[in-house]
């Protein structure tokens, strides 16, 4: 591939990307905020695995709206798990800084647990995607992944952290490449991170 073949292939990435990311944004306002929010950040993590596995998505659009449908109900359920769990650790800081002299011992605890929720929610469409498990088991190995793929979660965070600034310096990419880059970015590590565990199940399986 010719230096022009290289440049008009990431220039229609990028384009297949952005696409992606105005979906995203589109059919969680579709379904009001809330509901709309897991189920098309599930189908956007559909499509980007896809990318990245080298399968065909010819018709970007079709699929989107199929997974958004298919998983509306059963992602919607872990959405209000997380967005529960979120708000109990939002509301547990507030009161923590109310109470700040009587109770700074809590600090790193809630620190730890808040970091907890925040890889393994990082975590969870990348297996929710690619694996068949019971409710918590998603949570349990999204958690589980995470901690022992530190490198892969340090990488994830640094992107998080690094996209933050971009839309912090260039707010006008939000439309365009702020889930979706995300995505890949999470979609990539946590790819590398099944790669490994793999790796050493089939090392110890023939030891």
């Amino acid at each position: 591939m010719g230096g022009w073949e290289k440049f008009n292939h990431f220039a229609v990435m990028m384009l297949k990307i952005a696409y992606v990311n105005i979906l995203w944004i589109v059919f969680t306002v579709l379904g009001l905020g809330v509901l709309g929010l897991f189920p098309s950040t599930g189908a956007m993590f559909t499509i980007v695995n896809k990318w990245l596995n080298n399968e065909p998505v010819e018709k970007i659009f079709q699929m989107f709206l199929k997974t958004y449908k298919k998983e509306f109900i059963s992602l919607n359920k872990f959405g209000l798990f997380f967005i529960l769990i979120g708000y109990i650790l939002i509301y547990d800081f507030m009161f923590l800084q109310k109470n700040v002299d009587k109770l700074q011992f809590l600090f790193p605890i809630l620190l730890f647990l808040s970091i907890s929720y925040i890889v393994t929610l990082f975590y969870f469409f990348p297996v929710y995607i690619q694996f068949e498990m019971k409710f918590f088991q998603y949570i349990k190995q999204s958690f589980l992944i995470a901690a022992s793929s530190l490198i892969e979660t340090i990488l994830i965070l640094t992107a998080g952290m690094l996209l933050g600034i971009l839309v912090n310096l260039i707010p006008g990419i939000i439309p365009f490449f702020t889930g979706s880059v995300l995505a890949v970015a999470i979609t990539w590590c946590s790819n590398r991170a099944f790669l490994k565990i793999n790796s050493k199940k089939k090392m110890i399986t023939q030891e």
